[in-house]
């Protein structure tokens, strides 16, 4: 079974090598779905926030995922999920408490790149730059490369 690791790129936590296989996104696709669910779930994000960083599936898609009846997601999507482990990883190397995590990912940011969204806005509006932002900035705030 191939190896999840980070290639330094801020891509997330999945290979490029591992993106292109579909092979290995059917194995991952399964694990990637339940730790994006439980992400999910403990930023309380709504189910249109879900679908919308996921890249706008559909609903139904989303419940029949987080059932466990995931098949193979595409590129994208897995890209999308390894961004999101990566902006979570973040957030606990950045707060050593859960409240505080949760209220920085809440609160709105009138730094540029949020123009006073919160990060979480910030992630439910979809695109991927929306979703990169986030990313760099908590890198950024850690003093990541």
């Amino acid at each position: 079974m191939p190896q999840l690791r980070h290639q330094g790129a801020p891509t997330g936590e999945f290979s490029s090598e591992l993106l292109r296989d579909a092979a290995s996104r059917k194995t991952y696709s399964g694990v990637a779905m339940k730790a994006f669910v439980r992400m999910m779930d403990q930023w309380d994000m709504s189910i249109a926030e879900r679908c919308a960083i996921l890249g706008d599936i559909p609903k139904q898609t989303y419940y029949k995922w987080a059932r466990g009846n995931v098949g193979t997601m595409s590129r994208d999507q897995l890209e999308r999920i390894g961004i999101t482990l990566g902006i979570h990883k973040g957030l606990k190397l950045l707060f050593t408490d859960e409240g505080g995590r949760y209220r920085w990912f809440k609160t709105p940011n009138h730094d540029y790149a949020f123009q006073g969204k919160s990060p979480a806005e910030k992630m439910a509006h979809g695109g991927m730059t929306d979703l990169y932002t986030v990313r760099a900035y908590i890198d950024g705030l850690r003093g990541a490369h």
